[in-house]
């Protein structure tokens, strides 16, 4: 047995902040973060990670054509958390109204969604669930320091997410690959947050450590080195891949990686200028779109590849079933949003400028 994916949806909040946006309170401008990233805008949330992933979830649910009562996992890649305790995947699973299915949240920073396609795909072969929803969601607008331009360019937030269900046919996940070099973990991290805090001294902003040079380098070669690997344990070939969703963090590292796959513009997906990098939710989110522009067919083969903090890294080979549009519609929503993207952004700016010498 395997999972295949049968349902699919994304939210995407309403409020964007553009590169001029960010040029106005940072030294910056449009073309320095275009040329670096390739990014031209990103989403800011009025809202938390549950119903970033509720709202994403029931239109997945929607698309399967699955009742929430008929689930029986949900599972939640996210590194943005609303609390510790209990699980965001709890919280989400109430809203969407599914009753008793296990929820846990996975952490494996931007990779969190192939390693829950591994996850959910290992449930269903083992048969302890049959229909499995699995979000990617993140808020990482809270994270971010704001004065600074190096990090504060990068990320967005947004949500997606995947039903999966037990193949009665050749289609599903026909394999998957997953690592992390723990030894470079220093080089992507928040290190002040959690119960590393010291609680007696006063809370100052938090800091992304981010070595972009070296994380560059590492992505490249990390994800080409999974996907091989996902390619070899499924017996297919990349030469013959339809699609490569591949984790939207910086437009140079997508061509790279296509470059030295030898696939093509048309075979990589490719969504940053538009959203960022929204660290788990970027490969649910650009599946959807490939969807939407037709860039999967029926049987195609498709490849995921992300990576991520850790240094996690991860590639999952799947084949697409026979549907690629949706047997339905979800009335769930965002709540209305009556702010723009800077003055969401605002109370954190002048929290973190307050503690600038």
């Amino acid at each position: 047995m395997r999972g295949v994916i049968t349902g699919w949806g994304k939210c995407l909040p309403p409020a964007v902040l553009s590169n001029t946006d960010i040029a106005g309170f940072l030294d910056t401008d449009d073309e320095w973060i275009r040329t670096r990233t390739g990014i031209s805008e990103r989403r800011i949330s009025h809202t938390g990670v549950s119903q970033l992933a509720a709202v994403a979830g029931s239109r997945a649910l929607a698309c399967a054509g699955v009742d929430a009562s008929d689930i029986d996992a949900v599972i939640l890649a996210t590194t943005s958390p609303e609390v510790l305790i209990p699980s965001t995947a709890s919280r989400a699973q109430k809203i969407l109204g599914i009753a008793s299915a296990s929820a846990f949240d996975l952490n494996a920073g931007c990779t969190g969604f192939v390693y829950g396609l591994a996850t959910a795909n290992g449930l269903i072969a083992s048969g302890v669930h049959k229909k499995i929803l699995l979000i990617g969601a993140e808020r990482l607008s809270f994270y971010l320091d704001w004065r600074d331009r190096n990090t504060a360019v990068l990320f967005g937030d947004g949500a997606g997410a995947v039903v999966l269900e037990v193949s009665d046919d050749d289609s599903g996940v026909l394999s998957a690959s997953m690592h992390c070099d723990a030894d470079a973990g220093g080089i992507l991290m928040i290190p002040d947050f959690g119960t590393v805090m010291d609680m007696s001294k006063q809370p100052e902003p938090l800091t992304l450590q981010f070595d972009g040079r070296e994380i560059f380098k590492r992505a490249v070669k990390g994800m080409a080195e999974c996907l091989r690997e996902a390619e070899e344990r499924a017996g297919v070939s990349l030469a013959d891949c339809d699609q490569l969703i591949p984790h939207q963090a910086n437009q140079r590292i997508i061509e790279s990686l296509g470059k030295l796959l030898h696939l093509s513009p048309d075979q990589v997906m490719s969504n940053v200028a538009r959203y960022g990098n929204t660290s788990s939710a970027t490969v649910p989110i650009a599946l959807c779109e490939a969807l939407e522009q037709g860039r999967i067919k029926p049987g195609a083969l498709v490849f995921m590849t992300a990576f991520g903090a850790g240094l996690t890294r991860a590639a999952a080979a799947l084949r697409w079933g026979s549907r690629v549009h949706p047997l339905g519609e979800s009335r769930m929503h965002l709540p209305d949003c009556n702010m723009s993207a800077l003055e969401l952004i605002g109370p954190m700016l002048r929290y973190q400028e307050s503690f600038t010498p």
